[in-house]
């Protein structure tokens, strides 16, 4: 598992067909396509990847060219989508008119556990649907209005979150003072998220504002029901897309770990604000979630690590990562989990990787994914021959350098034609992005993995989430369609 500066992580030799010369020299013929003062701030945004370099060239976290189409989320979508929306027993009311609230119901498929209405809201649609008279008047009198009504019609519901969209913010909205007003009325948290879309570059701040909300309003004001035990642990940044965080949670508790709470992805209120206790905090999405490991390190003296559960490789390195932060019976429990596994993944790749032995793949995604399965496309002998994020950070970068080979391409925030140009001339085998560009690329004739939520398949995490996600790549590749499509190159 890497770790920046890890002097332990080996450096990946350059493909056969890869150089860094060819890279950059894609990378300027690209760039000529736009305009000289386009040309300019695109640039440092896309470079050939060297792994040997001291740090990643590319950069990031910077405001979106206008005119240039981005792929990027806003902050309300990294909070209503990402951080809040999935914490099962709480509603979370979209704040604002009704488009942004439809548009983020349901898109990331955070599966949860529990009776829908009932006990489970997180699939469901809460929303104040702002009209003009709201925008004139304001809207604080219908959020408590809607307050009350949640606290009427949903009595199981354990806190209400109010996640703000852009009207609210322009027109001056005291969202903050609404809402501890209902929490005293209703004796339930009620949460304010100050997460108008209009805040940052990109979704990032809205994770990160979503952070600061659990950590004013929630962290440390339960305990858990059970005496504190040495393997309390939490699973931090994992949102349960297609089952993700149900397979990690099994195999942490094969090893002899007692997961106590799930941040966010079927998560509990209760649990969350109860994580202050545990042992550890293991992190799977770094970009949404180091904030608040970083704040229980501080405050609370919690260590955290970085894993990464996708494919055979990355969940054995993992495995012996996290068996490093405890006992001796941690570890011989991971080796007799591992050797339990082993010909199970082996019988997995016996039957996929022939097929797929050489395979190109270039990813465009966010979150965690462009780096962490990157090892598991290896796995099944694939190369990646590119990969970027949608709104990373120079932290992120770091991080992925070293997992891709020399020569590979490394891009931030790309535009749909930088995507195009890049994979008319890399001819990748396998494209793996998000919702917007699974259709053009699939009309381009090229094999597709919507990987922003599985392509509505999952879990790709963990032990039983490699045997899906190498049957979904091959069926992807190798599928007899492809002969009736005809390519453009």
């Amino acid at each position: 598992m890497y770790q920046p500066g890890d002097k332990n992580n080996k450096v990946k030799p350059e493909v056969e067909g890869l150089s860094k010369e060819k890279a950059a020299k894609l990378i300027e013929e690209t760039l000529e396509l736009y305009p000289a003062k386009a040309k300019k701030k695109r640039a440092p945004h896309l470079a050939p990847n060297d792994p040997e370099d001291k740090g990643c060239a590319v950069r990031s976290n910077k405001k979106t060219l206008p005119g240039v189409m981005s792929a990027r989320g806003c902050a309300y979508a990294g909070a209503k989508g990402v951080v809040w929306g999935p914490i099962r027993d709480m509603v979370h009311i979209s704040h604002g008119p009704v488009g942004c609230g439809w548009y983020s119901w349901g898109t990331r498929r955070n599966l949860t556990t529990g009776v829908p209405g009932v006990s489970s809201f997180s699939g469901m649609q809460f929303t104040s649907d702002f009209q003009e008279k709201d925008i004139v008047y304001g809207g604080d009198k219908k959020l408590e209005t809607i307050c009350r009504e949640v606290k009427e019609l949903f009595p199981l519901a354990k806190g209400i979150s109010v996640l703000s969209e852009c009207p609210v913010g322009l027109i001056g909205d005291d969202i903050n003072a609404t809402a501890k007003k209902m929490a005293g009325e209703l004796e339930v948290p009620v949460v304010p998220c100050n997460c108008e879309g209009f805040r940052g570059v990109s979704q990032s701040l809205g994770h990160h504002i979503s952070n600061d909300t659990i950590r004013d309003h929630i962290i440390g004001t339960r305990e858990f029901d059970e005496e504190p035990g040495p393997y309390d642990i939490a699973l931090i940044g994992d949102y349960n897309i297609g089952g993700d965080i149900w397979s990690a949670v099994k195999v942490l508790e094969e090893i002899g770990l007692n997961v106590k709470a799930q941040w966010t992805g079927d998560g509990q209120i209760e649990h969350i604000a109860a994580t202050h206790k545990v042992k550890l905090n293991l992190i799977h999405c770094y970009r949404s979630m180091n904030y608040m490991c970083k704040v229980m390190e501080e405050k609370y003296g919690i260590p955290w690590l970085e894993f990464n559960f996708f494919g055979p490789t990355k969940i054995k390195e993992s495995l012996r990562a996290i068996a490093e932060r405890f006992d001796d019976k941690i570890k011989e429990n991971v080796e007799r989990v591992i050797a339990k596994y082993d010909p199970i993944m082996q019988a997995i790749l016996d039957e996929y990787r022939p097929r797929l032995e050489g395979k190109k793949v270039m990813i465009f995604v966010g979150g965690l994914r462009p780096r962490h399965t990157i090892g598991a496309y290896e796995d099944l002998g694939m190369v990646c021959v590119g990969s970027g994020y949608e709104f990373a950070h120079s932290d992120d970068y770091d991080r992925t350098y070293p997992e891709m080979p020399k020569g590979s391409l490394v891009f931030d925030d790309a535009s749909e034609k930088e995507m195009e140009v890049f994979a008319e001339a890399i001819k990748p085998d396998l494209v793996a992005s998000g919702i917007k560009e699974k259709y053009v690329f699939q009309k381009m004739g090229l094999p597709f993995r919507q990987m922003h939520s599985w392509d509505y398949s999952g879990p790709y995490h963990g032990y039983d989430g490699f045997a899906i996600f190498a049957r979904d790549i091959d069926m992807a590749i190798n599928s007899p369609t492809w002969k009736l499509v005809k390519s453009p190159f």
